[in-house]
């Protein structure tokens, strides 16, 4: 199965480029960082 193009946002620490996960379906809008690494980051 190939995988279709999924969304991609930004990461708001590393500006690095990250894509949807099966984990985030429920929460995608709300999803800022790349990692659980950025997130404790993020100030």
């Amino acid at each position: 199965m190939k995988k279709q193009h999924l969304p991609e946002k930004l990461c708001v620490v590393c500006q690095r480029p990250f894509s949807w996960r099966k984990k985030w379906e429920k929460n995608w809008e709300s999803v800022k960082y790349c990692s659980e690494r950025c997130r404790r980051n993020k100030a």
